[in-house]
């Protein structure tokens, strides 16, 4: 078969999970000898500074604007893709195709959607088992779903003098112990428990100073500043921002908490995991996917600062051997499951089995 022509759409103005991983599979299909793409946002997008040519912009104001569709209509009859591949609700609502003509239309879901609004979309892909599960159990026909996840790209070292310059702009002490997590602040986020837990860690691991830096940033940001402030470990937990580029701080941490409340997959696990870098999770539906407790992270329930806390213990105690062995059988499962090589043969196969029906 010939390459591939894909188009990837995307209506985010915003970065964050989603919109990283569109930014990795666009290049990794740029790339690619087998497949190609095209990146299309809305001309204001914080992705473009990102996204690798080919690149395009559309206005995707309103599902409902007429102009939106037609601009994305217009794109699409010019670079004239096999693959239509919309992110997201706005883009996919957006693209209406003829199942009989043209394009094929597969929509990526990384949420527990509504289905109604993706009905129209020729094939459905979802990025875990559990969002496959929930489209077919809302009445999605099983031969219109695939589930496909999201993959992340082992990083270089960082250099020891970035490292240090950090751990100098921080204040941080040289014998700190570093904890680290990442997200928008966001109840789903659940960045206040993990405030909580950090608070108890605090007072039972005495050892060396132990920190805290969250990056990200989005609507809480006030309120859980407020939350440390009148904490006893406001000194102790530094707020980063958000970073386009996380992995000095994923290289500086000991351990990374995701304390999600919910958590359809987790790339910041896939993340972590790339960096060499132990996990304890919630049992959020993506963690649970992802994690074996006890084998590649630890997990505890949603919003149990107290059994949080106990975990992060646990794996700041563990011996050299276990922490080793959590961060090998992580990297394992990333080899395995989510590395760039199998995700990019999944959607070579996808795409390949719906063009030849399609034909």
């Amino acid at each position: 078969m010939t390459q591939i022509a894909t188009m990837q759409i995307i209506g985010s103005k915003k970065l964050g999970g989603a919109e990283s991983f569109f930014v990795r599979l666009h290049e990794a299909l740029v790339r690619s000898e087998s497949m190609s793409s095209v990146a299309i946002t809305p001309p204001t997008s914080e992705l473009i500074e990102s996204l690798i040519e080919p690149i395009a912009t559309s206005s995707m104001r309103s599902v409902f604007d007429p102009f939106s569709r037609f601009g994305l209509s217009r794109l699409i009859k010019q670079y004239q893709p096999d693959i239509v591949q919309t992110w997201m609700g706005r883009a996919t609502r957006l693209v209406h195709l003829n199942p009989s003509k043209g394009p094929v239309h597969v929509a990526r879901l990384g949420g527990f959607y509504d289905p109604k609004q993706y009905q129209h979309a020729h094939a459905l892909v979802g990025n875990t088992q559990s969002i496959c599960d929930f489209l077919i159990q809302s009445g999605v026909p099983s031969s219109k779903v695939s589930f496909i996840s999201n993959f992340v790209a082992v990083p270089e070292a960082t250099p020891e003098e970035e490292l240090q310059s950090i751990r100098q702009e921080l204040q941080l002490p040289e014998d700190a112990v570093i904890i680290f997590s990442l997200g928008r602040l966001h109840h789903n986020k659940a960045f206040d428990t993990l405030i909580n837990a950090f608070e108890q860690l605090a007072r039972q691991y005495q050892d060396r100073p132990v920190h805290l830096l969250i990056a990200g940033d989005g609507p809480l940001k006030s309120e859980l500043e407020h939350q440390v402030t009148v904490s006893s470990v406001a000194n102790q937990i530094h707020w980063l921002g958000w970073q386009r580029n996380p992995t000095p701080y994923f290289h500086l941490a000991d351990l990374f908490v995701c304390p999600s409340r919910h958590e359809p997959l987790g790339n910041v696990l896939l993340e972590a995991w790339a960096h060499d870098c132990p996990v304890v999770s919630t049992r959020s539906h993506g963690a649970l996917e992802l994690i074996e407790d006890g084998v590649s992270g630890l997990l505890c329930d949603v919003d149990d600062a107290q059994k949080m806390a106990s975990q992060m213990l646990t794996v700041l105690e563990a011996s050299e051997e276990q922490r080793q062995s959590l961060i090998d059988q992580g990297a394992k499962v990333l080899d395995l499951r989510f590395s760039e090589r199998v995700i990019l043969s999944s959607y070579q196969d996808l795409y390949e089995q719906l063009l030849k029906r399609s034909r």
